[in-house]
C-alpha cells in the first residue's frame, strides 16, 4: 500500500523514508518548498516514490496529488515554521475555509483541522512514530551521568510548568534553574528558549521537554537530536529530561555520545 508523506523541515522525513523503504512501502510524498530539504527529492528517486513540491498554503494541491496517487494513509513529518502563519502563507480555497473555522491559531487547532479536511478526502493521518518506534525515548537514564540531586529538583519542579504550557499548547519546553523558570518555549522553538536561558541565566540550567498531556502522535511529537546538545552546550544547559515513549531521539547513538561527552545528563520521565 503506497504511503503518503507530507514534509517539512530536518531530518524527520528522511527517516520516514527509510522505515518505509524498509517496510516495502512506496511513497508518495508532499515537499513544502523552503522547508523541506531539496536532497529529499533525490533520496526518494532511489525507490519506487514520487515528490509533488508545493507552497506552503497549498492544501488542495497537496491532497489532490496524494489523491492521485492512490493514497490512503499518511504520515506529517518535519517541521514548519508556525509563525509563518502570520503572513508568509498564501492559503488556497482549501485551506482558506479551513483558516476560516478556526477559533484560533495554535498547532493543535490548525493541524487537527487540516487532518479533518484530509480524512474527508479519504486520507487518514497515521501515527507519525509508528515507522519509528525504536527512536522513542526510553524511561530513565539515558546517558552515563544521571542527574545531580540539584538538577532532579529542578527538573522535578519545571514539570507542572511544563505540562502546564504544553497542554494549553504554547509549547512543550521550559528551561529551569535553581527552581526558577528563566525560559518558556513558545513559537520560536526549543532551541532558540535554550538559547534565550543561556544568555539570561548562564550555566548550570536543566531542560525540561515534554509531551503534551494528550499527545496526538500523528503530529506534533517531541523531537531531540543532535542540534540540542549542540544548543545546550552552547548555553550552559546541564540536564535534559524527556517523556518516555513520546519524545523521538535522532541519531540516538550519536546523541547521547555527545550528551556525554559535554557532561549533559538525559533522562526519559515514565508518566
Amino acid at each position: 500500500m503506497r504511503l503518503g508523506l507530507i514534509a517539512g523541515n530536518g531530518r524527520f522525513p528522511f527517516l520516514i523514508v527509510e522505515a518505509a523503504r524498509q517496510m516495502g512501502r512506496p511513497l508518495s510524498v508532499v515537499a513544502i518548498k523552503d522547508e523541506a530539504f531539496p536532497e529529499l527529492e533525490a533520496e526518494i528517486g532511489k525507490g519506487d516514490g514520487r515528490v509533488e513540491w508545493i507552497a506552503l498554503g497549498q492544501l488542495g494541491k497537496a491532497i489532490k496529488f496524494l489523491k492521485s496517487e492512490g493514497v490512503t494513509e499518511a504520515v506529517m513529518a518535519g517541521q514548519v515554521k508556525h509563525v509563518k502563519i502570520f503572513g508568509d502563507v498564501m492559503p488556497d480555497f482549501t485551506l482558506l475555509s479551513v483558516l476560516m473555522k478556526l477559533k484560533s491559531k495554535n498547532t493543535d487547532a490548525l493541524i487537527s483541522a487540516v487532518a479533518e479536511v484530509m480524512q474527508e478526502q479519504g486520507i487518514s493521518l497515521i501515527d507519525s512514530t509508528a515507522l519509528l518506534a525504536p527512536m522513542l525515548a526510553g524511561a530513565g537514564v539515558l546517558t552515563a551521568r544521571a542527574p545531580s540531586d540539584a538538577e532532579r529538583a529542578d527538573i522535578d519542579f519545571g514539570y507542572a510548568a511544563a505540562d502546564a504550557i504544553a497542554g494549553l499548547d504554547i509549547g512543550q519546553t521550559i528551561v529551569v534553574k535553581d527552581k526558577a523558570v528563566v525560559a518558556v518555549e513558545a513559537m520560536e522553538g526549543t532551541d532558540a528558549a535554550i538559547a534565550r536561558a543561556g544568555g539570561l541565566a548562564g550555566t548550570g540550567c536543566s531542560v525540561v521537554k515534554v509531551a503534551k498531556p494528550n499527545q496526538d502522535m500523528r503530529f506534533d511529537v517531541p523531537v531531540v537530536g543532535m542540534a540540542t546538545i549542540d544548543a545546550m552546550r552552547a548555553a550552559g544547559a546541564t540536564a535534559l529530561s524527556l517523556d518516555a515513549g513520546k519524545a523521538l531521539i535522532f541519531d540516538r547513538a550519536a546523541f547521547v555520545a555527545a550528551a556525554d561527552a559535554a557532561g549533559i545528563a538525559v533522562i526519559g520521565r515514565q508518566k
